[in-house]
């Protein structure tokens, strides 16, 4: 058995990098208890490695340290990275080089909240980064992640942020030359059951070939989260912060290419969505939402082409959340996690059909019903685009589509109550385009595909090769 396969305890993994000579710095904690560095005390040797640990645990202490937060909130990114830098800085500043040759500087925060006694039914999460030299001479590098904790004891999630926190700093010093191995040795004696990772960056040297895209799409494919939010430019983004309270509108597409379907799609549900009495402009987030199914191709995920789409989408100024959710009603539940607030879903004709077809719902004890119910349980709002592929077919809409029979008088109660609205503003010479048509005539650069894509967007296609494109 070759030793890329042994997965090291937390105590075998805090002793390594006790005995590691060159590695010195400090950790500093706040929330959860000092529960990483006591893994570093305990495994011996640890003053060769541990310059100071210290945890700001009272608000007021924190606060004098790091400064106040805008929003009076303790656990989040900005307060994680005070902390991180503080720390850092304070190495450099208090120690001299000289008789610190050849150590390679390290900075491990966490600002975490378990679950409390009395609110059993609110989940812990927290924020965890180490900035880190692995040559004394070079800037330093910096990973941060998100949390969520879903063991419903304090005591139980403290212990997985301990491990955790073990394995994060294990990873920066010995897994930094592949993400995929860096982010699947965070879950190292540990399980899905108890903590969640949804967010990932990676910053600095040694990861300038690492698109943090690519990252958020590794924790999706290992099951490591459900979802995945990035935005325009490019960056991670924690889901709870992008959805807090927020009306949100979504569009779920392949996007390979996206095409003037795509953004009259989102441009029509936008001017009904906001027309709701119950959604306030200055409160809505907007996201195309690809699906982890639509990216495997032949079996597997192609990473060239879900960046060809995911780059396209952001130069056009939209944030992109990547899912594992192939039912509508378990998308609806994410988005529950965060809002309570008027939710609108932009979809096609086939994609509505698909929400009314029993077969869809074997697996759950309701059937069609709980499964219909779970995604209707909710404000939302379904807008319907129409369907009409030729000029010789009968145009589409939410009013003339085939239900089968036995559901039919379910699907009439959703749109008889408003709950599913045809879109009325669109543009008919659109109707006929098809991503499959387009990409095909991409790859063949025939003429006359620019005209179904948006604004430049045949440009970035062009100038970057993207799915394929060769000019002839």
């Amino acid at each position: 058995m070759s030793m890329e396969n042994v997965i090291l305890s937390p105590a075998q993994k805090a002793l390594n990098i006790n005995l590691h000579k060159n590695i010195y710095g400090t950790f500093s904690e706040i929330g959860a208890g000092q529960e990483v560095v006591r893994h570093f005390f305990r495994a011996g040797g640890a003053s060769g490695t541990i310059a100071k640990a210290m945890s700001a645990y009272d608000m007021d202490v924190s606060d004098a340290i790091y400064g106040k937060e805008e929003d009076g909130r303790y656990v989040c990114e900005s307060r994680l990275k005070k902390m991180i830098n503080r720390e850092y800085l304070l190495l450099e500043e208090r120690l001299n080089r000289e008789t610190h040759r050849n150590q390679y500087f390290f900075s491990f925060a966490n600002t975490i909240t378990t679950t409390k006694y009395n609110e059993e039914l609110k989940p812990g999460h927290g924020w965890m980064g180490v900035r880190f030299q692995l040559n004394e001479k070079d800037r330093p590098n910096d990973v941060i992640i998100h949390i969520r904790l879903h063991e419903n004891e304090a005591r139980l999630q403290q212990e997985t942020v301990g491990i955790l926190g073990v394995n994060l700093m294990y990873a920066c010093f010995y897994h930094n030359t592949s993400p995929e191995n860096f982010i699947q040795s965070l879950y190292d004696n540990l399980s899905r059951k108890q903590v969640e990772i949804d967010m990932v960056q990676m910053n600095g040297k040694i990861f300038q070939n690492v698109d943090n895209r690519l990252l958020s799409l590794l924790l999706v494919k290992h099951g490591m989260t459900e979802a995945v939010i990035f935005g325009p430019d490019g960056k991670n983004m924690q889901p709870s912060d992008t959805l807090y309270k927020k009306n949100i509108l979504a569009l779920r597409g392949s996007f390979r290419p996206v095409t003037k379907v795509n953004i009259d799609m989102i441009k029509n549900g936008l001017n009904e969505f906001v027309k709701e009495n119950k959604v306030k402009e200055e409160n809505l987030q907007v996201l195309f939402e690809i699906t982890l199914n639509n990216l495997k191709e032949e079996g597997d995920i192609n990473e060239k082409d879900f960046l060809d789409r995911v780059n396209i989408l952001c130069s056009i100024g939209q944030t992109v959340m990547i899912s594992n959710y192939q039912r509508y009603y378990k998308l609806l539940d994410y988005f529950g996690r965060f809002t309570k607030e008027r939710i609108g879903i932009i979809l096609g004709l086939t994609n509505l059909k698909e929400i009314f077809e029993a077969k869809f719902y074997r697996h759950l004890h309701g059937g069609i019903l709980e499964g219909v119910g779970k995604m209707f349980n909710r404000d939302i709002k379904v807008y319907v685009y129409p369907y009409k592929p030729d000029q010789t077919s009968t145009l589409k809409t939410s009013k003339n589509i085939n239900i089968q029979p036995r559901i039919k008088p379910l699907y009439d109660f959703f749109v008889f109550n408003k709950r599913i609205i045809d879109l009325k503003g669109y543009r008919e010479e659109y109707l006929n385009i098809f991503s499959k048509k387009v990409i095909k005539m991409i790859k063949k650069d025939q003429i006359g595909w620019e005209e179904m894509v948006p604004n430049y967007v045949d440009n970035i296609i062009k100038e970057n090769n993207l799915f394929g494109y060769q000019k002839k």
